[in-house]
């Protein structure tokens, strides 16, 4: 059936189905697109539209992060598969929900969203150009379903506090929103606080973005882990190259700029089709650190990189890719920030902070593995 017609036939069918005592409470958000959203009721049934929203989602629900979630996109699964095994074994229900595509490569299946009769569909920001083409929003408006768009990795500082007090609303959960938005101002504080008053020089970073996926040499420009280089006292070499938060630059560009340190972005990316070659760093990853070392230093065979300072000295590195789209990046700061600066943060334990973090905020627990050096330590 027509989208647009299904959408018009199921309005009706929806709209008889919500009984009066529904609309007791209503509320508004502001979502980061800057659009006013209106709820008649609190939220009931949440479609995820990327299932790695739940890193964000986690530590709102922390009883069952899956009790008003309906469907998702298979993102987590793809691309996380050791994440995605640590919530489904705890909460089952996980395995059982829909998956749904992706709007933004055409592949969403909108008969599964109706079907599904959502209060809100969650969007990361960067889906809005897609939604506005095909007019979702307004096709959704039909049948009662709102849009809500956050943001952990476009503008990592502007978006990732007021996404956490998005959820918070949209969940009731507002007070732990507060307590997580307090939390990772306090971890990012910890870095940016130290480096205002000392002041060292900055090492040339080149950030390798998912190394098995993207031909070299994918990295990232100002915001996102390109920010999070800068915010941690290196220069990210992207930004030189790049306008957006994310692209490519060609192998010349990496060896005119002669990194210092190189650090690649990795996960479990064995779901994910035609993923090769890829650094498996996430949970659960130190149980097969040496291979992660080994895949590691194979990238650094590469051209771009072999006549490098970064491999001269041993200055490459390996991290979480999903650090970039999670309010986690806190964590991230402070692992680059040991590397960039090893003396001036010697007193700095980030698996301490993820540690600390799963145990105030989150339901599953701490599996170390997020980050691996080229070099095993001496």
């Amino acid at each position: 059936m027509n989208f647009v017609k299904m959408l018009a036939v199921s309005a009706a069918a929806i709209a008889g189905l919500m009984p009066l005592s529904a609309w007791a409470q209503s509320f508004t958000i502001k979502d980061v697109a800057g659009r006013e959203v209106a709820f008649d009721k609190p939220v009931e049934r949440v479609i995820l539209g990327e299932g790695r929203m739940l890193y964000a989602v986690a530590p709102i629900e922390k009883e069952d992060p899956f009790a008003k979630i309906v469907g998702w996109r298979n993102d987590l699964w793809t691309t996380d598969k050791d994440g995605f095994n640590a919530y489904v074994q705890k909460f089952p229900k996980g395995k059982d929900l829909p998956f749904l595509g992706n709007l933004t490569d055409g592949t969403l299946q909108t008969e599964t969203v109706v079907k599904l009769h959502p209060d809100v569909l969650l969007l990361p920001i960067g889906n809005k150009t897609a939604a506005d083409e095909v007019k979702l929003e307004d096709m959704l408006a039909g049948i009662g379903v709102k849009i809500v768009y956050i943001d952990f990795r476009e503008h990592i500082l502007a978006n990732t506090e007021p996404s956490l007090k998005i959820l918070g609303k949209l969940f009731g959960h507002e007070d732990r929103a507060e307590a997580v938005a307090a939390y990772w101002k306090e971890q990012m504080a910890r870095v940016t606080d130290k480096l205002k008053t000392a002041t060292p020089p900055k090492p040339n970073v080149f950030m390798y973005r998912a190394a098995g996926l993207v031909e070299c040499c994918g990295t990232f420009g100002p915001d996102n882990f390109g920010l999070m280089v800068d915010l941690a006292g290196g220069h990210n070499l992207g930004s030189d190259f790049l306008p957006g938060y994310t692209g490519s630059i060609n192998a010349e560009q990496v060896v005119a700029s002669n990194p210092d340190v190189i650090v690649v972005t990795g996960s479990n990316w064995s779901q994910t089709k035609d993923a090769k070659d890829f650094v498996n760093v996430g949970p659960n990853a130190a149980s097969t650190l040496g291979d992660s070392r080994r895949a590691l230093n194979t990238l650094m065979e590469n051209p771009a990189f072999t006549g490098s300072r970064a491999v001269a000295g041993g200055n490459v590195h390996a991290i979480w890719h999903q650090f970039y789209t999670s309010p986690y990046q806190f964590v991230a700061v402070q692992q680059l920030a040991k590397w960039f600066h090893p003396n001036l943060f010697a007193d700095l334990d980030p698996d301490a902070t993820f540690k600390e973090f799963h145990e105030k905020f989150l339901p599953v627990a701490y599996q170390p593995g997020y980050w691996v050096d080229a070099k095993a330590a001496e």
